[in-house]
């Protein structure tokens, strides 16, 4: 198996040449940016399996960084490094798409073990969406690895990618509850308050290009999650 490839960007250059080292003595092969730009210059020449960015660095700041490459790859793992451990720039990190967050100093081997346990359950999803892409829905025909779902052979609606996860999972729990909390954890890899609002919305969507097939329809089980029926 070949090394899962880390993008360091780290403007302190005796730090970043530490933990550059530690992490390819753990098999880990690692690029290391100085700066946000330069970090920017390498994520588009190369494919990386995670990105490590410290937050706070010149040219162009971590947050900032993080914002380019999600524009780029929507699903490329993040971690954000900070000296600061204020609860605004926490929220900012998230809001931004980091998958994981470690103040400094930090102790390596709990980032070694935030990197596996990323990697893992990436690699699960993987797998996960592999197994199987095409359903059938009543009349409806859904093909999740394209994202298109088709009412009776007809033209196919392209799915965005949150609507085809959530479609595809109610489709897997059919007739069956699909519990609230496993959607929200596994899609929007949260559950609060304003991400179950988030999936609301995206559940109203679905009702919404379902409707043509009054044999099926998406319930709501009060408190615990939904059921997609096909009568």
């Amino acid at each position: 198996m070949t090394n899962k490839k880390i993008l360091l960007v780290e403007d302190d250059p005796n730090f970043g040449t530490v933990l550059k080292d530690y992490l390819m003595l753990n098999d880990y092969a690692v690029t290391h940016a100085k700066d946000g730009l330069e970090g920017l210059i390498m994520f588009k020449n190369d494919d990386f399996d995670i990105c490590i960015l410290d937050v706070m660095m010149p040219r162009k700041d971590g947050f900032s960084l993080a914002k380019d490459i999600r524009s780029t790859n929507k699903d490329i793992p993040i971690i954000f490094l900070t000296a600061k451990t204020m609860k605004e720039d926490v929220l900012k990190g998230y809001e931004v798409g980091a998958d994981d967050y470690l103040n400094k100093p930090f102790d390596s081997e709990v980032l070694l073990y935030k990197i596996k346990a990323i990697l893992h359950r990436k690699q699960k999803d993987i797998n996960a969406d592999d197994d199987q892409h095409e359903f059938q829905v009543g009349k409806f025909y859904l093909n999740s690895k394209l994202r298109h779902l088709s009412y009776d052979g007809g033209e196919p609606r392209k799915l965005s990618p949150k609507e085809n996860k959530l479609l595809k999972m109610l489709v897997l729990h059919l007739n069956d509850l699909m519990p609230r909390e496993l959607a929200l954890t596994k899609i929007w890899r949260d559950d609060n308050y304003f991400t179950s609002r988030s999936m609301d919305v995206y559940i109203a969507k679905l009702r919404k290009y379902l409707k043509d097939d009054n044999n099926v329809e998406i319930v709501n089980i009060h408190g615990e999650g939904f059921r997609l029926i096909v009568n």
